[in-house]
Parts: C-alpha cells; structure tokens; sequence
C-alpha cells in the first residue's frame, strides 16, 4: 500500500527547496504512464525540453516558472495549473524558487 494512503497532506510543506537543486518526491506510481510526484525547484534551476507518452499536468503550489510547450511560453505562478499534451515537447525554467505537484496521466 502507498505510505500516502488515507491520510491528509499538506502538499506545500511536504518537500523543502534545496540549494542549486531540483528534488523531487514520488507520492504514487501506478503504471508506467500514471504518476504524482512533487517537485522542488531552487531559482534558475530548468528541466530540458522533451515529451511524454501521456499528458501531464503542473499546478504550481509556490513560486514562479516558465513552462515552454511546443515553442510556447507560459509563466504559471502559485495557484496556476497547465496541462502539457502527450507528445508536445515541453520544459520549464524555475524563475523563483518553485514548488509544483507533475500529475502525469
């Protein structure tokens, strides 16, 4: 069973920021296409330009990123959700040090 099952989390406060990085905490991993992971990213860090097989959602939980999906760009602050669509290369650059939940689905 997940150690996340059945219980309440304070989805902010459940990964810290760390110098220079980009750390990141899985919550479920059900198939190979089907994720929820945290992220936290310090200020400048980025993720390279790729795709996915499936479509992926961010909803940025603290902070300020640039997502570019297929050439354009998006800056998403605290509340903000997007979806990136299976296949459209994608990447992001932490403008401030940011926090952000990847529904991958």
């Amino acid at each position: 069973m997940n150690t996340f099952a059945k219980k309440i989390i304070n989805i902010e406060n459940m990964i810290d920021y760390q110098d220079g990085a980009i750390v990141s905490k899985t919550i479920t991993d059900n198939t190979k296409n089907s994720s929820l992971t945290v992220f936290a990213f310090d200020a400048g860090q980025s993720i390279a330009g790729h795709s996915a097989p499936v479509d992926a959602v961010v909803q940025n939980i603290d902070g300020e990123v640039e997502i570019t999906i297929s050439g354009e760009k998006f800056t998403l602050k605290k509340g903000d959700m997007i979806l990136m669509p299976k296949g459209e290369p994608h990447a992001l650059q932490a403008k401030t040090k940011f926090k952000m939940i990847l529904f991958k689905v």
